[in-house]
Order: structure tokens, then C-alpha cells, then sequence
């Protein structure tokens, strides 16, 4: 009895270590996460220079993927002291009181040809909603590129109070992109 005890808890382990996705640790140094905005009639982009990625990922085991970002909202650089002042504002990102965001997604679809789509939930200004996005997957001998892009409604987050609710000034789509190079754990 003991040794079927001991056989199947050991082919437990090893099913359950098939089946778990990759864990992936991003290299911060070459590894980008910005939004491109458009404030009257100009884009602009900014890029976060802090924030975390914990990414499980396999092609091959969807089910058990899962990407976790963390962006210090503080660390928003537009190239303008001006620009950022106001990104960092109470009508805006806010970052006195909501001083981060959050993304967690676990759905995945495979669109073929190593192009892939997940629907995650972002947080921000304490607003949560799912925001998809579409993304490559891209492996070589050194790690891998997860490059993708998101398009979210910024109103829909609260960011824009008072005179920045007026989409005419500040449009309201934003592009969020992201290429971050991982090294597998």
C-alpha cells in the first residue's frame, strides 16, 4: 500500500511539473512598458521606468499561463517635467493616492503564426476592468521577446477629472505597448 502510496504521489509531482507554464523573470534593463496619448492633436508617449512583470508562459500550456505587471505610476516620463506633473496629478493618474496599477491575465488564445491574445484585468485609480491584449512570443537561445499592445479608453479609468474630462484637449483612446526580453527561471 505504501509503495502505490509513494508511485502516485510521485507521478503527481511530475504531472503536476508538466503541466505548469514556464516561469519567465524580465530583464529589466532592456524591457520597455509605454502609452502613446494625444493631447491636442499631437501624440505624445511616456514610458513607465519602474514596474514588474512575474510571467508564466508556454505556447503549449495556455491554461497554466499567466502574466502579472505591477507599474509604479510615479515613475511616468513623458520627456516634459510639465507633461509629467500633470500625468501625476489629482485629474489624472493621481499617483498621491493610487500610486500603482495593476494587470493580471490568465485567458489566452493562440492566433497562429506566434501571435497570441489574453484578456486580463487592469486596475487603475482603484477602477478594475478587462483589457485585452495581442502579443508575439518569441524564444531564441538567449530567452525570449514578449512584445504586444493594448488600447484602452482612459475616461473609463477616471483618468481625465475636471478640465482633462474634455476629450477635445486630451483625446480619450490610449495605446499602451510593451516589449519586454525574459529569461527562463
Amino acid at each position: 500500500m505504501r509503495t502505490k502510496l509513494l508511485t502516485l504521489a510521485a507521478f503527481t509531482l511530475v504531472l503536476g511539473i508538466a503541466v505548469a507554464a514556464a516561469q519567465w523573470t524580465m530583464q529589466p534593463q532592456q524591457s520597455e512598458l509605454r502609452f502613446t496619448g494625444t493631447q491636442d492633436g499631437v501624440p505624445f508617449e511616456a514610458v513607465f521606468q519602474k514596474f514588474t512583470a512575474d510571467i508564466k508562459f508556454d505556447p503549449q500550456d495556455l491554461t497554466n499561463s499567466r502574466f502579472d505587471v505591477k507599474i509604479d505610476l510615479t515613475s511616468v516620463h513623458s520627456g516634459d517635467e510639465d507633461r509629467d506633473f500633470t500625468i501625476k496629478s489629482a485629474d489624472l493618474f493621481d499617483v498621491h493616492q493610487w500610486p500603482s496599477s495593476h494587470y493580471v491575465a490568465d485567458r489566452f488564445t493562440d492566433k497562429g503564426a506566434g501571435k497570441f491574445a489574453a484578456t486580463g484585468k487592469l486596475t487603475l485609480r482603484d477602477i478594475t476592468l478587462d483589457v485585452p491584449i495581442e502579443f508575439t512570443f518569441e524564444k531564441d537561445k538567449d530567452g525570449a521577446w514578449l512584445r504586444g499592445a493594448a488600447s484602452l479608453k482612459r475616461l473609463d479609468f477616471g483618468v481625465g477629472q475636471g478640465d482633462w474630462s474634455d476629450t477635445s484637449s486630451v483625446a480619450n483612446d490610449v495605446k499602451v505597448r510593451f516589449d519586454l526580453l525574459l529569461k527562463q527561471q
